[in-house]
């Protein structure tokens, strides 16, 4: 069984990649629709007890805040894997426009993401890494070594 970390600013594309490739096999956990952790960690223990593979959809910008997430896919003997979405700013401010009003971030909420954001390391724990690039409504995908290197 499988976890998947997302990992990118606001508005980077991470939810539209999730539709892409893994609405169809893994649960979503998104605080922007559970709205509380006590709702996100209920929902992850089903996935985990029901040997459902997930995919944690949120901006998860440093190693202590993925850390409860990898803590929680070894305990449970899942394999945990990681999606690095490189930051392009004006892209991201871009795509943070076309949001109905309601769902638009504050500028500088994606200013602080990006300022703390650190890429994820085998040192974390994962099974694998990739990075993601977003390009003119594509993704282009590609697995990072066991140094952190495309």
């Amino acid at each position: 069984m499988e976890m998947i970390i997302f990992i990118g600013i606001q508005a980077s594309g991470k939810s539209t990649f999730y539709k892409e490739t893994f609405f169809r096999t893994h649960v979503r956990i998104n605080l922007d629709m559970l709205r509380t952790r006590h709702r996100e960690r209920v929902l992850i223990e089903a996935c985990l007890h029901a040997k459902q593979p997930l995919v944690i959809d949120n901006t998860n910008p440093t190693a202590a805040e993925r850390e409860k997430y990898l803590a929680l896919a070894h305990q449970f003997h899942f394999s945990a894997s990681a999606y690095f979405f490189e930051p392009d700013y004006d892209e991201s401010i871009a795509r943070n426009q076309q949001r109905e009003p309601s769902e638009r971030i504050p500028i500088p909420g994606i200013n602080s993401t990006l300022k703390k954001l650190e890429p994820p390391t085998q040192e974390e724990g994962y099974q694998a890494i990739y990075h993601v690039k977003g390009v003119q409504q594509q993704f282009f995908v590609k697995k990072m070594d066991t140094d952190n290197r495309l």
